[in-house]
């Protein structure tokens, strides 16, 4: 889940650790798609080393995406989980490990959000089908069009859950998938692939920390290993910042906001349902061929470079004159912990640290004020130092009533803003404006069809003029009231409703925090309990004290107790945070995890029951059963100060283990084998192909039937150590393996090989040293004077690093050559990009499907062009965007030798060792020149009919 706003917050302050991923895409040829040869050089000029997918941020937005129609059952699920793991393959291109983690069953304290989440998504589903259908009623009683109503079983998002059939399933599609890959795909070919999948407990993203934490404690480590994590979980940051590995990057989707999505009735764009008419779906393009094209760009990728990161925090945590010798690792390590504060999966934030509010920044200076006091550093390796957090959250309980107040002033200032804007656009609101063919269009939408025409332009004209005649009121006085209609009201007016106010109606907030007496009011609302009731107060501070030393222990060390979660649904004060420098931060050892079908008991409300076994299921809904308070029908909805319900605490009762475990002891009977085996704990599986070194060995294995679990050689993969066990449904080679998916071939060929795989071992009191390794290399640095002043280098302004290469000279492209391009460029060439210039086609496809930019018609470009200069002013021969359109034979087979033609004859080889996606959308440009010297002129060949351009990348004007 991760911490709201967290990412934006960080992305803004620091943007520098931004960049944007490049893609190469699929080719296609004579309607076959070429696929992408990700053995080659990656495009983003960087090799990774590892990847690894936290999978449940790819199977949410593949099963139930939210701007384009849902797969319509779980075989295309399966299919689109595929295509995007190989969308990512292809952009990060790993060259020895690939770990595929899945959230297996969480931790107790993780369980209570899971908990909340679930009732939540289950409450909202039903709210909205019943919506849907009731709308769905209105207008087809109205005489309105909708398509017929699909009857398919609608998807519940809640079997996303360790121990359910769909996890079962996804676990042998994902298998089935690794082994195609392995033998069919030259880039998977050298590659050590890990499954995790939901049998194995743990969160996904906690489980690949698990694994790079006691990969970096062997002598056969790497220190300089490149790793790449993807998931669009902010938490992600902070636990790539606490391996203190040098080259760690995070790839996540790019969010861009107010994406349109499909109408939930008539799957047309453009409105949600609760505004849906019913009307006939309108013609997408001149042949309807855009009628199945969400109006959206495919979903763009970036990376997070967290050597970037690391830069900042070093420049804005160093620290003069301290008592203490200063060291960046542990100074960071304090700022992760820092930002527990404000909100995580496992407590809920401090009233008075909101991220928004810059909350973050915040403890920042209160932390370099106080750090000379404190003696030292507030954690070392996982531990927290009580007593020195304690001076920083007081010093944060002093100013907590001023935030408060300044919080109520800022929102009062924000309505008074917005209010004063609805009034302005009302006032400037056009009289009329035109429907129909004369709508006024969005400039730079990049729109699937090209103008048309006006068709029967006096009968529009007329409809315009009868509409206007029917909508004109008569004139009236200045002082003339109008009713809600906009009809003049009697005389002496009428006053005002309520619902026509610029107000919004909002929550009635009862604790008014900017207001004395606010802690009295809060521990009275929110725990029911008076404010001197200090024993209560103590127990609460002693509870989210113990989830913060758990937290910060769960990601520098692992799990430190199973069982362990905060029992409330508010925090303290930060003011309340006194004398907690001697409460214990143990946790009960040797504590185990649940079982799925235990953990779907915790987390499921009734409505997802029928995920679980017949017997199961009836605990959740028979009045009788000793567990029935667990599972209410209905649950309040705190909003806490927020304005959505989303934002809001769901007011749900805690789950009791003891109580759950005795109720299931009674039904733990009636599970059949295959629950059993659901039910039942697993581990990680490797996956190698047939040139893998390690192959060989594991192939040998399998032949002297070896049960007891044998050391991995780390020479044979890439320095990984682990122990190996034989796997009862092993892939092995030779054999053949069913495609789970029906409309997915068999694997008649295999010659891969899969083997159980557990992380090296240590004590349960092992501590893993939270420090960069001896020989690790830093990357150079990226961050110049510029991030920190304005201006530089004689007062030019600052341009930040893009992209891996530090030498990369950006390309330069004059008006001139965006006004061809505006001019040349097809409007109608699919839905790709984001903008009028990413539809363009890729260049690479120029040789097998000659590109003929001019033949749309436009003999009207030279006439527009030359009232801009003097023909005569161009140097060299006519430019090809003005020599005459008759030279090229609509009706002759062969291609005509255009620039692009002979250019690509030349430089054939090149384009075809690397194409790489431009900035705009998906465009595949020629491979970049070796000689950086010539990096602006990369379009200029030898068959070019003018010379070269001045250096400056600029044509000369007369």
């Amino acid at each position: 889940m991760g911490v709201p706003a967290f990412f934006r917050w960080l992305s803004r302050k620091y943007p520098s650790i931004i960049v944007n991923c490049l893609e190469e895409k699929p080719k296609e040829c004579n309607g076959i798609k070429i696929p992408v040869d990700t053995s080659k050089p990656n495009p983003n000029e960087v090799e990774f080393d590892n990847l690894y997918l936290d999978m449940n941020g790819i199977i949410h937005p593949c099963t139930h995406p939210e701007d384009k129609p849902a797969p319509k059952n779980e075989d295309e699920m399966m299919v689109a989980i595929f295509e995007y793991i190989d969308r990512l393959f292809n952009i990060i291109r790993p060259r020895r490990l690939l770990y595929m983690a899945i959230d297996g069953v969480a931790p107790r304290a993780k369980m209570n959000q899971q908990r909340s989440r679930r009732f939540r998504a289950s409450k909202e589903g039903m709210e909205g089908a019943e919506e849907k259908q009731r709308i769905r009623e209105e207008i087809l009683a109205k005489g309105g069009f909708l398509p017929p109503e699909e009857v398919k079983e609608r998807f519940d998002s809640n079997c996303i859950t360790p121990g359910t059939e769909f996890m079962d399933n996804l676990a042998k599609c994902l298998r089935y998938y690794v082994a195609d890959r392995l033998n069919n795909d030259p880039g998977w070919k050298n590659l050590t692939v890990i499954l995790s999948d939901a049998s194995a407990p743990g969160e996904g993203e906690h489980k690949i920390m698990d694994y790079i934490r006691r990969q970096r404690a062997q002598p056969n480590h790497d220190p300089n290993t490149h790793h790449c994590l993807c998931g669009a979980d902010a938490d992600l940051i902070m636990l790539g910042l606490a391996t203190h590995e040098p080259n760690f990057t995070i790839i996540r989707e790019e969010f861009k906001p107010n994406k349109p999505k499909p109408c939930g009735l008539c799957n047309q764009f453009g409105h949600e349902v609760k505004d849906c008419q019913g009307l006939p779906r309108e013609k997408q393009g001149e042949h309807d061929q855009f009628a199945d094209c969400p109006p959206g760009s495919e979903q763009e990728f970036i990376f997070i470079r967290l050597c970037v990161l690391r830069e900042y925090l070093e420049k804005e945590l160093t620290m003069a004159s301290l008592p203490f010798t200063f060291d960046i690792e542990r100074s960071i390590d304090d700022w992760v912990f820092m930002c527990f504060f404000v909100g995580n999966d496992f407590l809920p934030h401090l009233p008075s640290l909101e991220i928004r509010e810059g909350a973050i920044d915040r403890l920042v200076g209160i932390y370099k004020n106080v750090v000379h006091k404190t003696g030292g550093y507030l954690t070392e390796s996982g531990y927290v130092n009580l007593k020195r957090v304690q001076m920083i959250m007081l010093a944060v309980g002093e100013v907590e009533d001023s935030i408060f107040k300044k919080r109520k002033d800022d929102e009062e200032s924000f309505k008074r803003r917005q209010k004063e804007k609805r009034k302005r656009m009302k006032r400037d609101q056009p009289s009329f404006i035109p429907g129909g063919q004369f709508s006024p269009q969005a400039l730079g939408r990049g729109n699937r069809s090209s103008p048309q025409a006006i068709s029967n332009p006096r009968q529009t004209a007329y409809e315009m003029r009868m509409h206007d005649k029917h909508n004109s009121t008569p004139s009236v006085s200045p002082n003339t009231s109008f009713t809600s209609d906009g009809t003049p009201s009697p005389a002496g007016g009428i006053k005002r409703k309520a619902e026509d106010s610029d107000s919004e109606p909002e929550p009635e907030d009862n604790i008014r925090l900017w207001e004395s007496g606010w802690k009295q009011r809060y521990y009275k609302n929110k725990f029911d309990v008076e404010v001197s009731d200090e024993k209560f107060r103590r127990k609460v501070v002693r509870s989210y004290v113990e989830g913060l030393c758990w937290v910060l222990r769960y990601y520098y060390q692992g799990c430190a107790s199973w069982k362990w979660y905060y029992p409330f649904h508010y925090a303290p004060f930060a003011s309340d945070f006194d004398g907690i420098a001697d409460l214990p931060s143990d946790f009960e050892k040797g504590t185990k995890p649940f079982r799925p079908l235990e953990q779907l008991m915790g987390v499921f409300p009734a409505a997802s029951g029928n995920f679980l076994p017949p017997t199961w299921r009836k605990l959740m809904t028979d009045p009788e059963s000793s567990i029935i308070d667990f599972y209410p029908e209905d649950f309040a909805i705190d909003l806490n100060g927020k304005k959505f319900a989303w934002q809001g605490v769901a007011l749900l009762p805690f789950v009791d283990e003891r109580r759950l475990r005795a109720a299931l002891e009674e039904v733990y009977p009636d599970l059949t084998a295959e629950e059993n085996r659901r039910n039942s704990l697993g581990g990680d599986v490797l996956f190698v192909g047939k040139h893998h070194t390690l192959c060989d060995f594991v192939s040998e294995l399998y032949k002297s039937s070896n049960t007891e679990p044998v050391d991995l050689p780390p020479e044979l993969c890439h320095g990984i150590q682990g122990k190996l066990t034989l796997n009862e449904n092993a892939v092995l080679p030779d054999q053949t393996i069913q495609s789970p998916v029906p409309q997915l071939r068999d694997l008649t060929q295999n010659s891969a090989v899969s083997i159980n795989f557990k992380d090296p071992q240590f004590q349960e009191d092992f501590v893993f040293k939270a420090v960069m390794l001896p020989g690790a290399k830093k990357p150079p640095p990226v961050l110049k004077p510029g991030d920190w002043e304005k201006t530089n280098n004689n007062g030019r302004p600052w341009r930040p690093q893009l992209g891996f290469n530090r030498d990369r000279r950006p390309v330069h492209l004059d008006q001139s050559a965006f006004r061809t391009l505006g001019h040349a460029m097809s409007r109608e060439r699919g839905q790709s990009g984001s903008g009028i210039y990413s539809n363009a086609a890729p260049h690479g496809a120029y040789q097998g499907n000659p590109y003929r930019p001019l033949l749309g018609g436009q003999p009207q470009i030279p006439k527009l062009l030359s009232n801009l200069r003097p023909q005569e002013s161009w140097r060299g021969p006519t430019p090809l965007f003005q020599q005459p359109p008759q030279r090229y034979d609509r009706n002759s087979g062969a291609a005509p030798l255009l620039s692009w033609n002979r250019m690509m004859q030349t430089q054939g080889a090149a384009f075809q060792q690397n194409q790489y996606q431009g900035l705009g959308g998906p465009m595949n440009y020629p491979h970049r020149p070796d000689d950086r010297m010539d990096r602006g002129r990369q379009g200029y060949g030898p068959g070019r009919p003018y010379p070269l351009p001045p250096p400056s990348g600029r044509y000369n004007w007369h």
